[in-house]
């Protein structure tokens, strides 16, 4: 079968694709718009807000030496990960990212599954990012102008703010989002370089704080809390790379995908470790580990540790960078991910309209009035928005993981002769490893009583989702480009016109 001939037929795992006429594709078309660059700008302007925001919980969690451990444990999870990813987007390169493996390596109900996942992953960190961009324009605004939203109890306002700004931007076209994101990236990437020269220069450096957390009986300085807790902060670590594995989501707006899928996730990387010892290293050092483990807004409270206040105040703008750079790069990656699955007929037809920039934009709309509810439903009906909403998004990021990993595994034993143009240099050993890792983070989460509230509303999620795909979702599928690949067993790659448009 192709996608031109798909008619109402019967699939593996108890699915029905339906015909779908002849325009159905038509309207539904993306369009190639940039190369390695723009991918690699992409992928750091997703994470880079983890630079700022977030992180710093897990030196609340386990001191300065237990984050440090859980970093780099998590680096490598990530880039062992990576590399598997990279595999399997230049063997499948179509928007579906981690459904597309899934889908070709569980069927239907495991592509389904996981990319339920990445939705829930991708939708709840925009919130997430949404949530503490807000903060920190709400403290640079107090800052300036003596007036807060917030005290007033209107700090829904500039998650509106945030949420209408940039469901335009991305609305305006792929080619405007990676240009956007080339530009905020290297500025948010000059913040961070700007706050290591000022800190260090400032004489503010003192490495003897990174210790000032008092350790529990028995405990020491360098791991106050025990090495368990190294257990808890790996979700927090996850905060300085979440959001980097949405590149293959791009597949289909980037040219030649095979080759520049994994060029730009090795650069991504690469870009991130350095972000993240310039962080972790410099943040709590200049401020205090103790004092820092809270902070909503830690680059912000060290900018302020090291400059005037006036002057800090001012700065905090280019601060506010980073974290609107996620905002772009994290809306990119849910739309897209809604396009894939709407696409294929698993989520409503609708979200996958692109219309004349070529752009999903009922899928960015939607992803941001499901992100907005969320924050409100939260923030008014318990405390603590943010961590909420951040451990949701981590839940749904590290069960996409693990099934992304397992997809990896199989689709080497069950497809092994697929055209692989990138092939992972670790192996089937690297997709097993980075599984096993994402695995312990998973039930770190399950362990940890913080993420209670987020581990019941991620059950919730699947439990009226899985009902509705049994009941109603898999009888009417559409044999988009992920599906055609996984039912011929990889023989049907999907192609594109020469001018770009797919």
């Amino acid at each position: 079968m192709t996608v031109k001939d798909a008619g109402a037929v019967a699939g593996s795992g108890g699915v029905i694709y339906e015909a779908t006429g002849k325009d159905y594709f038509k309207k539904r078309e993306l369009k190639r718009s940039t190369g390695a660059f723009g991918l690699w700008a992409i992928g750091v302007a997703a994470v880079v807000s983890g630079d700022f925001s977030g992180w710093n919980g897990g030196i609340a969690e386990a001191g300065w030496g237990g984050m440090v451990i859980a970093a780099i444990i998590v680096y490598i999870m990530y880039y062992c990960m990576l590399n598997c990813i990279s595999e399997m987007a230049s063997a499948m390169p179509h928007t579906g990212g981690a459904y597309s493996f899934a889908r070709a390596a569980m069927g239907p109900w495991g592509g389904f599954v996981t990319g339920l996942a990445e939705t829930v992953e991708y939708v709840m960190t925009a919130a997430t990012i949404t949530y503490f961009s807000s903060a920190y324009a709400d403290s640079i605004c107090s800052g300036l102008t003596g007036y807060s939203l917030d005290d007033h109890g209107l700090q829904w306002v500039w998650w509106i703010i945030m949420y209408v700004i940039f469901v335009a931007l991305n609305w305006a076209g792929a080619e405007a989002s990676f240009r956007f994101s080339e530009i905020i990236t290297i500025m948010s990437l000059a913040v961070l370089a700007f706050f290591a020269i000022v800190a260090i220069a400032s004489g503010q450096v003192d490495f003897s704080s990174l210790f000032d957390i008092q350790p529990d009986a028995g405990q020491s300085t360098f791991l106050p809390h025990g090495v368990g807790a190294i257990f808890f902060a790996m979700p927090f670590a996850m905060w300085l790379f979440l959001g980097i594995e949405q590149l293959p989501l791009a597949a289909e707006e980037v040219r030649d995908p095979e080759k520049n899928i994994p060029l730009a996730s090795r650069r991504c990387i690469w870009t991130l470790g350095v972000t993240a010892i310039l962080v972790v290293l410099l943040n709590p050092s200049v401020m205090g580990a103790s004092a820092l483990g809270d902070s909503e807004e830690p680059l912000l409270d060290g900018f302020r540790a090291v400059l005037p206040g006036n002057v800090a105040s001012v700065l905090s703008l280019f601060a506010l960078v980073g974290l609107l750079a996620s905002i772009q790069g994290i809306m990119f990656a849910y739309a897209r991910n809604l396009y894939s699955l709407s696409r294929a007929g698993y989520y409503p037809r609708f979200l996958s309209l692109t219309g004349k920039r070529k752009t999903p934009y009922w899928g960015l709309i939607v992803g941001a009035v499901i992100g907005f509810a969320a924050l409100f439903v939260i923030a008014y009906g318990s405390e603590g928005a943010g961590s909420v909403v951040l451990n949701i998004a981590v839940w749904g990021a590290v069960l996409a993981y693990v099934l992304q990993m397992a997809s990896f595994v199989l689709l080497r034993m069950k497809m092994p002769n697929i055209k692989r143009p990138f092939v992972s240099p670790f192996g089937v050993a690297g997709a097993v490893v980075a599984g096993v890792l994402a695995l312990c983070i998973l039930v770190a989460t399950l362990l940890n009583p913080s993420y209670r509230l987020a581990v019941y509303a991620m059950v919730a999620i699947y439990a009226i989702a899985l009902i509705v795909f049994a009941v109603y979702g898999r009888k009417h599928l559409v044999l988009s480009p992920e599906e055609e690949f996984a039912a011929s067993g990889g023989t049907q790659v999907y192609k594109t016109s020469e001018s770009g448009e797919v």
